[in-house]
Protein backbone atom coordinates (compact mmCIF):
# COMPACT_ATOMS: atom_id res chain seq x y z
CA UNK A 1 0.00 0.00 0.00
CA UNK A 2 1.15 3.60 -0.71
CA UNK A 3 2.32 6.60 1.65
CA UNK A 4 0.08 9.16 1.59
CA UNK A 5 1.32 12.01 -0.56
CA UNK A 6 2.25 14.56 1.79
CA UNK A 7 1.73 18.14 1.52
CA UNK A 8 4.47 20.56 -0.19
CA UNK A 9 3.61 23.43 1.87
CA UNK A 10 5.44 27.00 0.04
CA UNK A 11 6.16 30.32 1.67
CA UNK A 12 3.94 33.29 0.00
CA UNK A 13 5.51 36.48 0.88
CA UNK A 14 3.37 38.52 -1.51
CA UNK A 15 0.72 37.98 -4.01
CA UNK A 16 3.30 37.47 -6.98
CA UNK A 17 5.11 34.89 -4.71
CA UNK A 18 1.57 33.13 -3.76
CA UNK A 19 1.01 32.55 -7.36
CA UNK A 20 4.35 30.87 -8.32
CA UNK A 21 4.51 29.01 -5.26
CA UNK A 22 0.96 27.69 -6.26
CA UNK A 23 2.17 27.71 -9.97
CA UNK A 24 4.90 25.48 -9.63
CA UNK A 25 3.89 23.16 -7.63
CA UNK A 26 2.75 24.10 -4.18
CA UNK A 27 -0.12 22.15 -2.55
CA UNK A 28 -0.56 24.71 0.03
CA UNK A 29 1.13 28.41 1.08
CA UNK A 30 1.11 30.04 3.82
CA UNK A 31 1.01 33.79 4.46
CA UNK A 32 0.93 36.88 6.73
CA UNK A 33 -1.97 39.30 7.13
CA UNK A 34 -0.99 42.43 8.33
CA UNK A 35 -1.22 42.10 12.05
CA UNK A 36 -0.20 39.30 14.51
CA UNK A 37 2.20 37.70 12.37
CA UNK A 38 6.23 37.12 12.66
CA UNK A 39 7.13 38.76 9.03
CA UNK A 40 6.60 42.50 10.16
CA UNK A 41 8.87 42.89 6.58
CA UNK A 42 6.98 40.02 4.76
CA UNK A 43 5.31 41.78 1.78
CA UNK A 44 2.02 40.96 4.08
CA UNK A 45 -1.23 40.54 2.74
CA UNK A 46 -4.28 43.72 2.78
CA UNK A 47 -7.17 42.45 3.32
CA UNK A 48 -8.23 42.55 0.20
CA UNK A 49 -4.81 41.09 -0.98
CA UNK A 50 -6.06 38.08 1.19
CA UNK A 51 -9.32 37.17 0.15
CA UNK A 52 -7.99 37.48 -3.63
CA UNK A 53 -5.32 34.92 -2.47
CA UNK A 54 -7.48 32.66 -1.28
CA UNK A 55 -9.72 32.90 -4.05
CA UNK A 56 -6.94 32.26 -6.49
CA UNK A 57 -5.38 28.88 -4.45
CA UNK A 58 -9.25 27.56 -3.83
CA UNK A 59 -10.00 28.15 -7.83
CA UNK A 60 -7.09 25.39 -8.30
CA UNK A 61 -7.43 22.91 -5.46
CA UNK A 62 -5.14 24.66 -3.45
CA UNK A 63 -4.91 26.10 0.67
CA UNK A 64 -3.63 28.85 2.15
CA UNK A 65 -2.68 29.37 6.00
CA UNK A 66 -2.53 32.56 7.23
CA UNK A 67 0.06 33.18 10.42
CA UNK A 68 -1.10 34.68 14.11
CA UNK A 69 1.94 33.50 15.28
CA UNK A 70 3.15 36.54 17.18
CA UNK A 71 3.47 36.62 20.79
CA UNK A 72 1.24 39.58 21.67
CA UNK A 73 0.84 41.82 24.48
CA UNK A 74 -2.19 42.81 26.76
CA UNK A 75 -3.20 45.81 24.55
CA UNK A 76 -3.16 43.82 21.33
CA UNK A 77 -5.55 41.14 22.34
CA UNK A 78 -8.61 43.14 21.60
CA UNK A 79 -9.00 43.22 18.06
CA UNK A 80 -7.88 39.90 17.89
CA UNK A 81 -11.39 38.22 17.65
CA UNK A 82 -12.18 40.57 15.30
CA UNK A 83 -9.21 39.54 13.15
CA UNK A 84 -9.95 36.03 13.12
CA UNK A 85 -13.42 36.01 12.04
CA UNK A 86 -12.12 38.42 9.10
CA UNK A 87 -9.61 35.80 8.14
CA UNK A 88 -12.19 32.72 8.33
CA UNK A 89 -14.72 34.65 6.47
CA UNK A 90 -11.83 35.60 3.61
CA UNK A 91 -11.23 31.68 3.23
CA UNK A 92 -8.21 31.05 4.79
CA UNK A 93 -7.82 27.17 5.65
CA UNK A 94 -6.26 27.01 8.86
CA UNK A 95 -4.23 29.74 11.07
CA UNK A 96 -0.51 29.40 12.35
CA UNK A 97 -0.25 29.83 15.96
CA UNK A 98 2.27 29.34 18.78
CA UNK A 99 0.91 31.74 21.62
CA UNK A 100 -1.31 29.85 24.53
CA UNK A 101 -3.95 32.73 24.62
CA UNK A 102 -4.36 33.63 20.88
CA UNK A 103 -4.79 29.52 20.47
CA UNK A 104 -7.56 29.48 23.55
CA UNK A 105 -9.19 32.42 22.05
CA UNK A 106 -8.98 31.13 18.34
CA UNK A 107 -11.01 27.96 19.75
CA UNK A 108 -13.58 29.97 21.31
CA UNK A 109 -14.30 32.28 18.50
CA UNK A 110 -13.47 30.71 15.27
CA UNK A 111 -13.87 27.31 16.58
CA UNK A 112 -14.51 25.73 13.22
CA UNK A 113 -11.41 27.14 12.00
CA UNK A 114 -8.46 24.65 11.91
CA UNK A 115 -5.48 25.29 14.12
CA UNK A 116 -1.95 24.20 13.14
CA UNK A 117 1.10 24.98 16.26
CA UNK A 118 3.31 27.43 14.96
CA UNK A 119 7.22 25.95 14.69
CA UNK A 120 8.17 28.80 17.28
CA UNK A 121 5.95 27.12 19.98
CA UNK A 122 9.01 24.38 20.23
CA UNK A 123 7.19 21.41 19.91
CA UNK A 124 10.01 18.31 20.07
CA UNK A 125 8.53 15.44 22.17
CA UNK A 126 4.94 13.37 21.75
CA UNK A 127 3.87 14.56 25.10
CA UNK A 128 3.53 18.15 23.55
CA UNK A 129 2.00 17.15 20.59
CA UNK A 130 -0.67 14.83 22.16
CA UNK A 131 -1.19 18.43 24.33
CA UNK A 132 -1.82 20.47 21.47
CA UNK A 133 -3.96 18.12 20.19
CA UNK A 134 -6.42 17.51 22.91
CA UNK A 135 -6.62 20.93 23.15
CA UNK A 136 -8.00 21.07 19.93
CA UNK A 137 -4.89 21.54 17.53
CA UNK A 138 -5.24 19.67 13.76
CA UNK A 139 -1.65 20.32 12.92
CA UNK A 140 1.18 20.63 15.07
CA UNK A 141 4.62 21.98 12.97
CA UNK A 142 7.23 20.61 14.61
CA UNK A 143 10.44 22.72 15.59
CA UNK A 144 13.61 22.56 13.46
CA UNK A 145 15.64 20.55 16.80
CA UNK A 146 13.39 17.87 15.77
CA UNK A 147 15.58 14.61 14.80
CA UNK A 148 14.51 11.82 12.11
CA UNK A 149 14.54 9.16 15.50
CA UNK A 150 12.07 11.79 17.35
CA UNK A 151 9.73 12.60 14.34
CA UNK A 152 9.48 8.64 14.03
CA UNK A 153 8.59 8.48 17.72
CA UNK A 154 6.32 11.15 17.87
CA UNK A 155 4.28 9.84 14.60
CA UNK A 156 4.14 5.98 16.05
CA UNK A 157 2.75 7.79 19.28
CA UNK A 158 0.25 10.97 18.29
CA UNK A 159 -2.52 11.13 15.21
CA UNK A 160 -2.56 14.51 14.54
CA UNK A 161 -1.11 15.69 11.58
CA UNK A 162 2.28 16.81 11.76
CA UNK A 163 4.20 19.40 9.65
CA UNK A 164 8.48 20.08 9.23
CA UNK A 165 10.61 22.65 7.25
CA UNK A 166 12.82 20.64 5.19
CA UNK A 167 14.55 23.66 3.53
CA UNK A 168 15.86 27.36 4.10
CA UNK A 169 16.84 29.61 6.55
CA UNK A 170 18.23 28.62 9.96
CA UNK A 171 18.47 30.63 13.12
CA UNK A 172 20.61 30.29 15.68
CA UNK A 173 18.16 30.72 18.35
CA UNK A 174 15.86 27.64 19.69
CA UNK A 175 13.37 27.31 17.00
CA UNK A 176 13.67 30.76 15.75
CA UNK A 177 13.06 32.74 19.49
CA UNK A 178 15.52 35.42 19.16
CA UNK A 179 16.46 37.79 21.42
CA UNK A 180 19.79 39.19 20.54
CA UNK A 181 17.62 41.40 17.49
CA UNK A 182 15.70 42.92 20.22
CA UNK A 183 18.72 43.69 22.32
CA UNK A 184 21.19 44.94 20.46
CA UNK A 185 18.10 47.13 17.97
CA UNK A 186 15.31 47.11 19.47
CA UNK A 187 13.47 44.92 16.97
CA UNK A 188 11.66 42.13 18.41
CA UNK A 189 12.16 39.26 16.33
CA UNK A 190 9.60 37.51 18.60
CA UNK A 191 6.89 40.09 17.21
CA UNK A 192 7.58 39.85 13.80
CA UNK A 193 10.10 42.73 13.41
CA UNK A 194 13.83 40.53 13.54
CA UNK A 195 17.17 42.60 12.55
CA UNK A 196 18.85 39.24 11.53
CA UNK A 197 21.91 39.95 14.37
CA UNK A 198 22.87 36.19 14.18
CA UNK A 199 24.05 37.16 10.51
CA UNK A 200 26.45 39.93 12.14
CA UNK A 201 30.29 39.66 12.40
CA UNK A 202 31.55 39.20 15.89
CA UNK A 203 34.75 39.10 18.14
CA UNK A 204 35.49 38.31 21.38
CA UNK A 205 35.95 41.22 24.10
CA UNK A 206 36.88 39.94 27.74
CA UNK A 207 34.80 42.20 30.33
CA UNK A 208 37.96 43.65 32.20
CA UNK A 209 39.71 44.33 28.95
CA UNK A 210 36.71 46.42 27.31
CA UNK A 211 37.92 47.66 23.48
CA UNK A 212 39.74 45.03 23.14
CA UNK A 213 38.64 42.29 20.28
CA UNK A 214 39.85 38.91 19.66
CA UNK A 215 39.62 37.19 16.96
CA UNK A 216 37.33 33.65 17.87
CA UNK A 217 39.71 32.54 14.31
CA UNK A 218 43.26 33.96 12.51
CA UNK A 219 40.88 36.87 10.80
CA UNK A 220 41.28 40.36 11.62
CA UNK A 221 37.79 40.75 10.47
CA UNK A 222 36.64 38.71 13.22
CA UNK A 223 33.92 35.89 12.71
CA UNK A 224 30.36 35.29 11.80
CA UNK A 225 30.14 32.76 15.17
CA UNK A 226 26.20 32.67 14.80
CA UNK A 227 25.70 32.41 11.21
CA UNK A 228 23.92 28.97 10.09
CA UNK A 229 24.26 26.85 6.88
CA UNK A 230 20.74 26.38 5.37
CA UNK A 231 18.63 23.71 5.57
CA UNK A 232 18.37 21.22 3.15
CA UNK A 233 16.57 17.73 3.17
CA UNK A 234 16.24 17.11 -0.33
CA UNK A 235 19.31 14.24 0.04
CA UNK A 236 17.20 12.36 2.51
CA UNK A 237 13.74 13.13 1.22
CA UNK A 238 13.05 9.23 1.34
CA UNK A 239 13.67 9.27 5.08
CA UNK A 240 11.70 12.25 5.86
CA UNK A 241 8.33 11.15 3.96
CA UNK A 242 8.49 7.55 5.73
CA UNK A 243 9.13 8.99 8.41
CA UNK A 244 5.26 9.69 8.63
CA UNK A 245 5.04 13.86 7.99
CA UNK A 246 2.01 14.86 6.47
CA UNK A 247 3.27 18.55 5.09
CA UNK A 248 6.71 19.18 4.07
CA UNK A 249 7.47 23.20 4.50
CA UNK A 250 9.25 25.33 2.66
CA UNK A 251 11.08 28.33 4.66
CA UNK A 252 10.98 31.85 2.40
CA UNK A 253 8.30 34.56 2.63
CA UNK A 254 10.97 37.08 2.52
CA UNK A 255 13.00 34.84 -0.53
CA UNK A 256 12.75 36.31 -4.29
CA UNK A 257 10.23 34.88 -6.64
CA UNK A 258 12.72 32.86 -8.35
CA UNK A 259 13.31 30.95 -4.91
CA UNK A 260 10.40 30.34 -4.38
CA UNK A 261 9.76 28.88 -7.46
CA UNK A 262 12.64 26.98 -8.33
CA UNK A 263 12.77 25.58 -4.91
CA UNK A 264 9.15 24.40 -4.81
CA UNK A 265 9.14 22.91 -8.11
CA UNK A 266 12.38 20.55 -7.20
CA UNK A 267 10.60 19.04 -4.08
CA UNK A 268 7.34 19.25 -6.17
CA UNK A 269 9.36 16.65 -8.55
CA UNK A 270 10.67 14.98 -5.83
CA UNK A 271 7.80 14.39 -3.48
CA UNK A 272 5.84 12.73 -6.90
CA UNK A 273 9.10 10.48 -8.16
CA UNK A 274 8.55 8.81 -4.19
CA UNK A 275 4.96 8.96 -4.63
CA UNK A 276 5.20 7.28 -7.64
CA UNK A 277 7.50 4.82 -6.78
CA UNK A 278 8.75 4.86 -3.99
CA UNK A 279 11.17 1.47 -3.92
CA UNK A 280 12.96 2.84 -7.15
CA UNK A 281 13.11 6.09 -6.03
CA UNK A 282 16.63 7.98 -5.69
CA UNK A 283 17.43 11.54 -5.54
CA UNK A 284 18.13 13.32 -8.46
CA UNK A 285 21.08 15.17 -9.04
CA UNK A 286 18.81 17.94 -11.14
CA UNK A 287 17.10 18.40 -8.34
CA UNK A 288 20.12 19.52 -5.70
CA UNK A 289 21.33 21.58 -9.06
CA UNK A 290 18.07 23.72 -9.15
CA UNK A 291 18.41 24.09 -5.35
CA UNK A 292 22.10 25.35 -6.12
CA UNK A 293 20.62 27.82 -8.92
CA UNK A 294 18.95 30.37 -6.11
CA UNK A 295 20.32 32.88 -3.61
CA UNK A 296 20.77 30.82 -0.09
CA UNK A 297 23.94 29.93 2.08
CA UNK A 298 26.02 26.88 2.00
CA UNK A 299 23.40 23.99 2.81
CA UNK A 300 23.09 21.43 6.14
CA UNK A 301 21.13 19.01 7.60
CA UNK A 302 20.33 20.80 10.86
CA UNK A 303 19.29 18.14 13.66
CA UNK A 304 17.53 15.82 11.27
CA UNK A 305 20.32 12.91 12.09
CA UNK A 306 20.73 14.34 15.64
CA UNK A 307 23.41 17.41 15.38
CA UNK A 308 23.96 19.82 14.65
CA UNK A 309 26.86 19.05 12.75
CA UNK A 310 30.45 20.90 13.78
CA UNK A 311 30.34 22.39 10.06
CA UNK A 312 26.88 23.54 10.80
CA UNK A 313 27.55 27.19 10.69
CA UNK A 314 29.28 29.18 8.34
CA UNK A 315 32.62 31.20 10.06
CA UNK A 316 33.59 33.24 7.35
CA UNK A 317 31.16 35.26 5.77
CA UNK A 318 27.00 36.32 6.08
CA UNK A 319 27.17 36.24 2.24
CA UNK A 320 25.04 34.29 0.14
CA UNK A 321 25.71 31.74 -3.11
CA UNK A 322 23.37 31.03 -6.27
CA UNK A 323 24.86 29.80 -9.96
CA UNK A 324 21.80 31.36 -11.34
CA UNK A 325 20.38 34.92 -12.46
CA UNK A 326 16.47 35.71 -12.54
CA UNK A 327 16.44 38.41 -15.53
CA UNK A 328 13.09 37.67 -16.94
CA UNK A 329 9.64 36.65 -16.42
CA UNK A 330 7.35 35.21 -19.49
CA UNK A 331 3.91 37.44 -19.25
CA UNK A 332 2.69 35.56 -22.39
CA UNK A 333 3.43 34.11 -25.57
CA UNK A 334 2.17 34.61 -29.48
CA UNK A 335 2.27 31.50 -30.78
CA UNK A 336 1.89 33.22 -34.62
CA UNK A 337 5.01 34.87 -34.23
CA UNK A 338 7.09 32.68 -32.10
CA UNK A 339 7.93 35.68 -29.03
CA UNK A 340 6.93 35.91 -25.98
CA UNK A 341 6.57 39.16 -23.51
CA UNK A 342 8.95 39.01 -20.92
CA UNK A 343 9.49 41.70 -17.86
CA UNK A 344 12.70 42.00 -17.02
CA UNK A 345 13.92 41.62 -13.72
CA UNK A 346 17.92 41.84 -14.37
CA UNK A 347 19.84 43.37 -17.18
CA UNK A 348 20.03 41.35 -20.55
CA UNK A 349 21.08 41.73 -24.01
CA UNK A 350 21.16 40.43 -27.43
CA UNK A 351 23.47 37.60 -27.50
CA UNK A 352 23.36 36.34 -23.86
CA UNK A 353 22.44 32.27 -23.61
CA UNK A 354 19.43 32.16 -21.40
CA UNK A 355 17.73 29.25 -19.74
CA UNK A 356 14.32 28.85 -19.67
CA UNK A 357 12.77 27.26 -16.38
CA UNK A 358 8.57 26.48 -16.53
CA UNK A 359 5.96 26.00 -14.04
CA UNK A 360 5.02 22.51 -15.63
CA UNK A 361 7.15 21.88 -18.71
CA UNK A 362 10.73 20.86 -19.56
CA UNK A 363 12.78 23.97 -19.84
CA UNK A 364 15.66 24.18 -22.23
CA UNK A 365 18.39 26.79 -23.09
CA UNK A 366 18.90 29.59 -25.90
CA UNK A 367 20.10 32.57 -27.17
CA UNK A 368 18.79 35.76 -27.21
CA UNK A 369 18.21 36.59 -30.68
CA UNK A 370 15.94 39.25 -31.66
CA UNK A 371 14.19 41.11 -28.45
CA UNK A 372 11.91 44.53 -28.73
CA UNK A 373 10.42 47.18 -26.93
CA UNK A 374 7.06 47.15 -26.62
CA UNK A 375 6.13 49.32 -29.22
CA UNK A 376 8.07 46.61 -31.50
CA UNK A 377 11.16 48.49 -31.80
CA UNK A 378 14.68 46.25 -31.99
CA UNK A 379 16.68 46.72 -28.91
CA UNK A 380 20.05 45.42 -28.24
CA UNK A 381 19.38 45.60 -24.19
CA UNK A 382 16.50 45.60 -21.71
CA UNK A 383 18.86 47.37 -19.23
CA UNK A 384 15.59 49.13 -16.67
CA UNK A 385 13.78 47.27 -13.52
CA UNK A 386 10.43 45.30 -14.99
CA UNK A 387 10.94 46.98 -18.95
CA UNK A 388 8.49 44.94 -20.98
CA UNK A 389 10.09 43.52 -24.23
CA UNK A 390 9.15 40.94 -26.35
CA UNK A 391 11.87 38.18 -27.08
CA UNK A 392 11.70 35.35 -29.86
CA UNK A 393 11.74 31.88 -28.21
CA UNK A 394 12.78 28.74 -29.95
CA UNK A 395 9.97 26.86 -28.66
CA UNK A 396 6.57 27.64 -27.14
CA UNK A 397 6.51 29.06 -23.43
CA UNK A 398 4.31 29.08 -20.39
CA UNK A 399 3.02 31.92 -18.84
CA UNK A 400 5.04 33.04 -15.49
CA UNK A 401 8.17 31.06 -17.14
CA UNK A 402 11.34 32.00 -15.54
CA UNK A 403 13.80 33.09 -17.78
CA UNK A 404 17.82 32.86 -15.81
CA UNK A 405 21.20 33.00 -17.20
CA UNK A 406 24.25 31.48 -15.75
CA UNK A 407 25.49 33.07 -12.94
CA UNK A 408 28.65 35.56 -13.16
CA UNK A 409 31.79 34.17 -10.39
CA UNK A 410 33.01 36.90 -8.56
Amino acid sequence: MKRKKPELLAPAGNMEKLKMAILYGADAVYLGGEAYGLRAQGGNFSREELTEAARFAHERGKKIYATVNVYPRNDELSALPEYLRFLQSAGADAILVSDLGVFSIAREVVPDLPVHISTQANTVNYAAVDAWARLGAERVVLAREASLAEIREIRQRCSVELEMFVHGAMCISYSGRCLMSNYFTGRDANRGNCAQACRWRYALMEETRPGQYFPVEEDVRGTYIFNSKDLCLMPYLAEVIESGLDSLKIEGRMKSVHYVASVTKAYRMAIDAYHEAPEKFAVDPAWLEELDKVSHRAYTDGFFHGGPPQDAQIYGSSSYTQTSDFVGLALDYEATTGFALVEQRNHMRVGEEIEIFQPKGAGWRQKIVDMTDEDGAPIDAAPHPQQHVHIRMERPIERYAILRRDAKEE
